[in-house]
């Protein structure tokens, strides 16, 4: 009898396990599906033109008849030239990074701010949403370029106005100056590092609510994704707006902070009105295209470090709940 059943056994052909694929590896195969074709052109268009980029910040070029331009390897002297000879090059770009430093966190706290207003509950909530991301449609594609030919905005800027058709920058685009904000701490013995910080803050107001539209809307949706319920059990308990806030909310969009920190990075070093941005452009069409080559690829170094520096800080304190 058990040599039957062992015969049996043998005789029986093996059943293959059906391989069980998990929801998160479904998900990903769908992203890495609609991303594919951005992989594609990549590979294809971008890619070659980006290491023909970084091959000529190593060369020196020349014009030659009937040939084009020719290269010669130099090795690292574009990039001697760039960071110790043109010193409007280094001024510009440590000037451009302070800049950005005060602007950042800015454009991420007060858009926050925004988002928590706007997510309370309140008549015309809708509309002042879409009065706060007006700024964001007005400064893209037509619109920006009427805008930036309006020569009523331009005269308006000015110091003497249409009357004498000159167009200086004016003291009155500036909200307050140095000189008001030193009086107004003069006994507080306050430097005056932190009075030019604060006034540059407050110059640039007008800058900083145009670029928060994108991150008031990812703030938007990360406090309407928390749930509720956690909200009405901090009442019970008798918890006041401000622990649940610092509890509650802030831990909750956490990585939302993340997000749009790394979000206002980017799009502060790749603006248009950048001023290392423009000084590289403008050194590429007036001075020399291989020099403007190797400062761009500084620059993107320089931008991916703070990336990565600003990402390494935030993850430490990043809070991701977990949906089981």
């Amino acid at each position: 009898m058990n040599n039957t059943k062992a015969a049996l056994k043998t005789a029986a052909p093996k059943q293959k396990k059906r391989k069980v694929v998990s929801l998160d590896r479904k998900k990903a195969r769908s992203g890495w599906l609609f991303v594919l074709p951005f992989v594609i052109g990549f590979a294809i268009i971008y890619l070659p033109i980006v290491l023909d980029s970084i091959w000529l910040t190593f060369n020196s070029v020349r014009t030659v008849r009937q040939q084009g331009l020719q290269l010669t390897f130099i090795g690292l002297d574009n990039y001697k030239t760039a960071l110790f000879e043109d010193a409007n090059f280094v001024q510009t770009l440590t000037g451009g990074l302070r800049q950005l430093v005060i602007d950042i966190p800015a454009i991420v706290i007060f858009s926050l701010f925004i988002a928590v207003l706007l997510n309370q509950k309140m008549v015309g909530r809708a509309a002042f949403r879409a009065i706060f991301f007006i700024p964001v449609i007005l400064a893209t594609g037509l619109i920006a370029e009427i805008d930036a030919g309006n020569t009523v905005n331009q005269y308006m800027s000015g110091t003497s106005g249409i009357e004498t058709g000159e167009n200086i920058e004016s003291s009155a685009s500036q909200i307050i100056s140095s000189a008001d904000i030193s009086m107004l701490f003069s006994n507080m013995s306050v430097g005056s590092g932190l009075v030019q910080t604060i006034t540059d803050l407050v110059n640039d107001v007008y800058n900083i609510i145009n670029r928060s539209g994108v991150q008031m809307l990812i703030f938007l949706a990360g406090l309407q994704s928390i749930d509720p319920a956690i909200y009405e059990s901090c009442s019970i308990d008798g918890a006041t707006s401000w622990e649940t806030f610092w509890k509650i909310t802030f831990p909750m969009i956490s990585p939302m902070i993340l997000v749009n920190t790394i979000y206002t990075v980017i799009d502060s070093f790749t603006s248009a009105d950048n001023s290392v941005m423009n000084f590289i452009s403008n050194y590429y069409n007036t001075t020399s295209m291989v020099v403007s080559s190797a400062m761009a690829w500084i620059y993107f170094v320089i931008v991916v470090a703070i990336v990565a520096i600003v990402s390494a800080i935030l993850s430490a304190y990043i809070f991701y709940q977990r949906r089981d």
